[in-house]
């Protein structure tokens, strides 16, 4: 299961408010690379392919590829102000080989 922080929901909120997508689902992508690290992509999608799976979290819905399944699985995406003034999203994966938990 994959998990969205409350920074992460409100601002997959806000994004498709601004860019009038309505009510499309948010396609979370993750492919492995050939050095196994991952590369994660998402956007608005309302391409409905067999064996997507889709999640609900207060509103936002989420599309992930059977293909990307696994590899998100116990995911979290969160929100966060990486630098002053720069804020991105992050993908905490556990299953990402370069992951690193975060500190308390």
């Amino acid at each position: 299961m994959i998990s969205l922080t409350t920074s992460a929901l409100e601002q997959f909120k806000l994004s498709a408010e601004q860019s009038d997508a309505g009510s499309a689902p948010i396609r979370i992508a993750i492919k492995e690379q050939d050095d196994g690290s991952f590369h994660y992509a998402m956007g608005f999608d309302e391409q409905r392919l067999p064996g997507d799976s889709f999640l609900n979290f207060e509103g936002v819905d989420l599309v992930i590829s059977v293909s990307s399944k696994d590899l998100a699985e116990g995911m979290t995406i969160d929100y966060v102000e990486l630098e002053p003034g720069k804020h991105e999203f992050i993908f905490l994966n556990p299953n990402d080989p370069t992951y690193v938990p975060p500190r308390k």
